[in-house]
């Protein structure tokens, strides 16, 4: 028999610890095209790439998010999220260095639960971000 880890203690203002991942090497890009069944020529394929605008083949906005998530996961548990949402704001490319954080916005009552609401971010090492995102998680009482 499982159990669930019990709910984090959280409080408005926490961070999430930061976290990096890379450089981004096109190896990354190709095995996660592969993982993700992903292979749009736009992410493999150089000229492809150039063809289509674009100054080169650059990484799948999923591939920065599941890595997002599995960072968020390591931090409250998987059993306590209850919502995770992103949106891509930006593209990231072979030799980007990513970072992950996050902080708690607001602590609050909802649905019997006292739960947490997340702001989630990726930036690239130019400190403009790649995702930005949300993400609500049981919290201890």
């Amino acid at each position: 028999m499982t159990t669930s880890p019990p709910p984090v203690a959280l409080a408005t203002g926490d961070e999430m610890p930061t976290s990096q991942f890379g450089p981004l090497t096109r190896s990354h890009i190709v095995r996660y095209a592969g993982s993700g069944g992903d292979f749009n020529p736009i992410h493999h394929d150089e000229e492809f790439a150039r063809a289509a605008g674009m100054p080169g083949l650059f990484g799948m906005g999923l591939l920065h998010g599941g890595v997002l998530a599995q960072r968020l996961t390591a931090w409250v548990g998987l059993a306590n999220i209850r919502s995770f949402r992103i949106r891509f704001t930006g593209q990231v490319w072979p030799g980007d260095l990513l970072s992950f954080g996050g902080r708690v916005t607001s602590v609050r009552e909802a649905g019997g639960q006292q739960v947490a609401d997340l702001e989630l971010v990726v930036t690239r090492q130019t400190g403009e971000p790649a995702i930005k995102g949300s993400a609500v998680v049981q919290v201890a009482r």
